[in-house]
């Protein structure tokens, strides 16, 4: 191989991937952690470098000229084998210090996680944690994360899984709801009940259809995806909501709805991992604390 034909800078390359990526100059600069200006300047060399023309300015809109659309494709390899670089030379790291990237769900970041992250730290000092939280999956295939909490079985194969167990899902509200909501509430109506939703859809409106209720879009007139919202709005007597039992037991403003034998729902806890991640020392230590600890959870059911 002529490695004198390679006249560019890696960087730069990157930049130019990135921008066309994120579809501007301002949010690239924002996923690479530099100033616009300096993302400006990266453009600029490569296309210096290779001497070809990678963008025209359309108003305020950057756009791919021929020559960089057909160079696209060979930088997006690039990064995919950047990529793969990184998480295997992560994985060969055998120090208990350094950085671990956990993505969790709003509830379990401010229900289960803060005692967890206490307890690890006290235990291995030399690690230091960030939590990404979010209810959208973390890609971790693109390295988001190293290790995520999550609902469902992940179904890349470079992932691994374990299988913690799950968690019971019912219906709490405030004790002044209830009782308000049971002085309107006839033994075959339901149409009092609010439940403080996720979103439009009728996922949950037809879950608990099956299971004999006679609910419609009135009964969801609260929606909102922030499940730390849902819960402030419970407490101002709007609604119900679905809450996991150990945290909806332990909050003293708020009761189970309708004395629930059975639970409304059980998800299944997942901690997941990159396979290459499981070979370092930190990440693996981290994965099996946080298993070990969930697993003690006693509402979380095997």
């Amino acid at each position: 191989m002529n490695w004198e034909s390679v006249n560019f800078d890696w960087n730069h390359a990157r930049a130019f991937y990135v921008t066309v990526q994120e579809g501007s100059l301002s949010a690239a600069a924002k996923a690479l952690g530099v100033t616009q200006p300096t993302l400006s300047r990266q453009v600029a060399a490569l296309e210096a470098e290779i001497e070809i023309t990678l963008f025209e300015r359309v108003g305020q809109r950057l756009v791919l000229t021929d020559s960089g659309s057909k160079l696209v494709e060979h930088v997006s390899s690039m990064c995919e084998a950047a990529f793969q670089f990184s998480l295997a030379a992560g994985g060969q790291s055998q120090q208990l210090e350094g950085s671990v990237v956990i993505s969790v769900s709003q509830l379990d970041a401010a229900f289960r996680l803060p005692k967890i992250i206490a307890a690890l730290h006290r235990e291995e000092p030399l690690i230091n944690i960030e939590v990404i939280v979010t209810n959208e999956p973390s890609d971790l295939l693109r390295r988001e994360a190293d290790i995520a909490i999550r609902n469902f079985h992940p179904t890349q194969h470079d992932l691994i899984a374990k299988k913690l167990g799950y968690e019971v899902i019912r219906l709490y509200g405030t004790p002044t709801y209830l009782e308000t909501l049971s002085k309107s509430l006839e033994a075959t109506d339901l149409n009092a009940v609010q439940i403080i939703g996720f979103d439009q859809s009728n996922t949950v409106t037809d879950m608990l259809n099956d299971k004999g209720w006679k609910l419609d879009q009135n009964n969801f007139q609260l929606l909102t995806p922030s499940q730390l919202l849902q819960l402030e709005l419970c407490k101002e007597d709007l609604g119900l909501i679905f809450f996991p039992e150990d945290m909806g037991d332990a909050d003293p403003d708020l009761v189970r709805a309708f004395n629930q034998a059975e639970p409304i729902m059980t998800l299944p806890i997942w901690l997941v991992c990159h396979q290459e991640l499981r070979t370092s020392l930190r990440v693996r230590r981290v994965f099996d604390f946080i298993a070990d600890r969930l697993k003690q959870n006693t509402s979380i059911r095997s």
